[in-house]
């Protein structure tokens, strides 16, 4: 599963398990800013070991394609029995009659054992039809048998996030926290030991096995709850349709973002060897500042905004959203300058060992550099979709999302056809990019085309929210000015930096591009921070009031809320 997709499923506990009353939406982001900063680092950790050992290459182009037949089953089929649509039901029950919700949660977890079945036996008796379709150019008995393991994966994340259920139903709210954890050290298993042994194989047996252990973990809590409750079939089947009304509209959102990927893995699949790697690590890297910007401030807004909406606080909801959407602006336009002038160190330090070689890095880095550039349309669409859900609708986020699979898969095929027939576009965009030397720069069309699609759902987003909800963007301007000239003159000293420690330190050895990154990276944010202080920019001083309220709180009891999305 994407890191991305399991940020999301996995960012819904995060509030909870830490036990801490939220007093203000900006501290609770910066909280779970901070956890969703430790839950990507294993990942990270699974990211470097896979480039060490196979770098760009067919190998782990094999591995990332077989993804994606299960990634979209779980995020249509396995995710229409989401904790957001079925705790409420839950709730409803227990408080109607104790056990009877853990009755119902059984047996929505039977039927969901039945479907995904049937569903996933589907797509084992068709998989070698829907591989020819989803990676043409690499569709064989490897990609076949990899993928037909993984098609065990949706089934045990999905029984894992019924369970979730329960364990948000009774505040066990560690036992989910500690999932993602294990499903990463799976994978790493499997690298290790498995792949050495089975080959192909053992690759996705190591994701089985971080699936199992994802569902292992919490099993034994729901199966040691006992209730003598029993839901009548017809009840509980009709139940079974409230709650997948609820989750359909959401669940088509998640689809097409899937479908985006697989179209564009289709595409990666035909240009040269290591273009699916390129883009997957590429993609992976970019998704850890939008965990921990976009998904942190719509989790941290989405309780408050909900309770504003319910109570028809219409005003109170609006300039919450815009006071979320004013740090968003704040965190994002220096993180993605300071990225893109960073991007050869970050990745040269997060991947760069043994197979993944200079080449390599350089590819990495510039379609990082592409994908950044949507960071803060991205992070503002999450908040968006999280207001619309907030008011009781999810068919306007389903119709953001297609507009980003529209323009994204449209715009990705144009700029692949570009490039290879325009010769000054290729020589432009490699030479700013820094790659003109380097062959297999194709696949940077592919995360330009990304990039713009999310840009346009932003664009399409906020305007209609802006319609909808009559949101005043006061001092919006101001900000995104500040905010521009923090990164452009932070990115300067950062650069400066870089290029001052390359005449100390020798970068060709992993102390020498860690200490450069360290450096440049410091100054940079010095940089930011100076220029903010200078303009006076309110955000600064209330993020220094956030952070000081945070430190003197004391731990009390905070509610759970679902975050999937």
């Amino acid at each position: 599963m994407s890191p991305l997709l399991r940020a999301r499923q996995g960012m819904r506990v995060l509030l909870s398990a830490m036990g801490l009353e939220v007093r203000s939406m900006h501290s609770a982001a910066y909280l779970l800013a901070l956890f969703a900063l430790f839950s990507q680092l294993l990942a990270l950790v699974r990211d470097r070991l896979f480039a060490g050992t196979f770098g760009a290459s067919h190998t782990l182009d094999l591995y990332f394609a077989a993804f994606r037949l299960p990634d979209f089953l779980f995020a249509t089929v396995a995710s229409l029995l989401s904790l957001y649509a079925l705790l409420p039901v839950l709730s409803r029950l227990e408080e109607r009659q104790a056990g009877l919700g853990i009755a119902f949660l059984r047996n929505s977890l039977l039927y969901f054992f039945v479907a995904m079945a049937v569903v996933c036996g589907v797509a084992f008796v068709l998989a070698p039809q829907i591989l020819a379709l989803v990676a043409p150019g690499l569709a064989g008995p490897d990609l076949l048998l990899m993928t037909r393991i993984l098609l065990l994966q949706p089934i045990l994340l999905g029984a894992s996030n019924i369970l979730a259920n329960l364990t948000q139903l009774r505040h066990r709210f560690v036992l989910y926290s500690i999932s993602p954890l294990l499903y990463n050290l799976g994978i790493i298993l499997g690298v290790v030991f498995l792949y050495p042994r089975f080959g192909f194989a053992g690759l996705a047996w190591g994701v089985v096995l971080g699936a199992l252990l994802h569902f292992a973990v919490q099993a034994p809590f729901f199966f040691g709850e006992h209730t003598e409750a029993r839901v009548p079939f017809l009840e509980s089947l009709r139940y079974v349709r409230e709650v997948l009304l609820l989750s359909i509209p959401r669940t088509l959102a998640l689809a097409a973002n899937q479908i985006s990927l697989l179209v564009l893995t289709a595409l990666a699949s035909l240009l040269s060897v290591g273009s699916i790697s390129i883009f997957m690590l590429a993609w992976n890297l970019q998704a850890v500042p939008l965990t921990i910007i976009g998904v942190s401030y719509s989790v941290a807004a989405f309780p408050t905004l909900s309770r504003l909406y319910a109570g028809g606080h219409s005003g109170e909801f609006a300039a919450h959203v815009l006071g979320a959407l004013r740090h968003i602006i704040f965190w994002a336009v220096p993180a993605t300058v300071l990225i893109i002038v960073l991007r050869a160190q970050l990745v040269r330090v997060i991947l760069g060992s043994g197979a993944f070689d200079w080449s390599a890095t350089r590819l990495v880095a510039a379609a990082l550099a592409l994908l950044i550039l949507s960071l803060l349309a991205q992070s503002v669409s999450l908040l968006i979709a999280r207001a619309y859900y907030a008011a009781g609708n999810s068919r306007k986020p389903f119709m953001f999302g297609l507009v980003d699979l529209v323009v994204s898969v449209v715009t990705a095929v144009l700029l692949v056809s570009l490039f290879h027939s325009s010769e000054f576009l290729r020589h432009f965009i490699e030479a700013l990019l820094r790659v003109t030397d380097i062959p297999g720069s194709t696949v940077l069309m592919l995360a330009l085309g990304l990039a713009l699609g999310s840009i346009a759902e932003f664009v399409v987003a906020y305007r209609m929210f802006v319609r909808d909800f009559e949101l005043k963007g006061e001092g919006l301007g101001r900000l995104a000015f500040q905010s521009f000239a923090a990164g452009v003159l932070g990115g300067a000293c950062a650069y400066g930096a870089l290029t001052l420690m390359g005449f100390y330190v020798d970068i060709n050895t992993v102390f020498g591009i860690v200490s450069q990154g360290f450096v440049g990276g410091v100054v940079g944010l010095v940089g930011c921070v100076l220029v903010l202080l200078v303009l006076k920019n309110p955000e600064l001083q209330e993020v220094w009031g956030a952070l000081s309220r945070r430190a003197a709180q004391a731990p009390t009891v905070l509610e759970p809320t679902d975050v999937s999305s």
